[in-house]
């Protein structure tokens, strides 16, 4: 056999070898601990120095172990990112959303799916295995005590679409707000047969929609129509949970818990040759891309997606940072976007 030479002074890395800081540091005559300086953030090094490394680090096509410096630092820069909405077409703008931002500060996302049964422990296992900086949990219903846990195992965390309330800091919207809205909005045009049709009966983002939606009915001394949640946020939950509104009431409109099950539901209208918005009005919730389509045109409240996922980022990097930082929750303002649908 062939000896490796790999590990002789002055070699360079070749072909499927990879380069190491040993041999930058070689390379650049300087000590193995101004190369880990020089690519740690805010690390004391000279000018001078700074770009001799770096020359030696071109040349030789080095990239720093992150996983071999995460044990000289006990940070892995790793950010769990923890949501059970991976189905739902419509949140995949949310997701590139966090990764692009947790990417762009230097962290990496770390993705768990909690929508299994056990999903919540495993997540938490993961999380913990892989030694994650902090969790991001992104959807409104998590499994009950999720939140805490993570809390308790030491990890920051920041519940995104949370309530406000909570014991974890949430960046989220007011819900309830968001329902009244809507409420007034149909009311405003005359509508007075209205019903709600929400996702999963225990999701607390469609609990309170749907609670504010009905104070907005009652203090117009109104009762609603029907409040029915299809079981899930999708497409098919929409649609199919339409069909079975339909079955029983005719409303003149409906407000649905989010954009993607308005567009199932706006489908289970053209199915059956309902028109909308001139036979049924429907409204949405967050203002997603797809609400914009123009086979749909759909009226929405919109939450300020970016702007929320931003902060919480912005919150979670400042606490890596700096560990005294008191992360800070937030509740951000909503509006309704006037399309075509109602």
């Amino acid at each position: 056999m062939r000896r490796s030479n790999s590990g002789r002074p002055g070699h360079r890395a070749t072909g499927a070898e990879r380069a190491t800081a040993q041999q930058v540091a070689e390379a650049a005559g300087v000590s193995i601990s101004a190369v880990s300086r020089t690519f740690t953030k805010d690390a004391s090094v000279s000018p001078r120095m700074r770009a001799r490394v770096l020359a030696a680090a071109e040349a030789l096509g080095y990239r720093p172990n992150r996983l071999a410096r995460s044990l000289m630092t006990g940070r892995t820069e790793l950010v769990g990112l923890v949501s059970s909405h991976f189905a739902n077409p419509a949140f995949m703008d949310v997701f590139d959303l966090f990764t692009r931002e947790l990417q762009r500060r230097g962290l990496r996302p770390l993705i768990a799916n909690l929508s299994e049964d056990g999903g919540a422990d495993s997540a938490l296992d993961m999380m913990l295995q892989y030694s994650v900086d902090a969790v991001l949990i992104a959807t409104s219903a998590p499994p009950e005590g999720f939140a805490d846990s993570c809390a308790r195992a030491g990890l920051p965390v920041v519940h995104v679409f949370g309530r406000a309330e909570a014991a974890v800091p949430a960046v989220t919207v007011d819900n309830v707000a968001g329902g009244r809205l809507v409420a007034e909005a149909m009311l405003a045009r005359g509508l007075q047969q209205l019903a709600f049709l929400g996702g999963a009966g225990t999701d607390s983002s469609s609990i309170d929609r749907a609670a504010g939606f009905l104070s907005g009915l009652e203090a117009a001394g109104l009762r609603p129509l029907a409040v029915e949640f299809a079981g899930d946020y999708s497409h098919e939950h929409g649609r199919s949970g339409m069909h079975a509104l339909l079955d029983r009431h005719r409303p003149q409109a409906v407000f649905c818990g989010d954009d993607i099950l308005a567009l199932g539901a706006f489908d289970a209208c053209r199915e059956r040759g309902l028109a909308v918005p001139q036979e049924i009005g429907i409204v949405g919730f967050d203002d997603m891309t797809l609400a914009a389509w123009p086979a749909y045109r759909l009226t929405t409240v919109r939450q300020p997606m970016a702007e929320m996922v931003r902060h919480a980022i912005d919150q979670i990097a400042a606490r890596l940072a700096d560990p005294d930082h008191p992360i800070q929750g937030r509740l951000f303002d909503i509006r309704l976007v006037e399309r075509d649908s109602l």
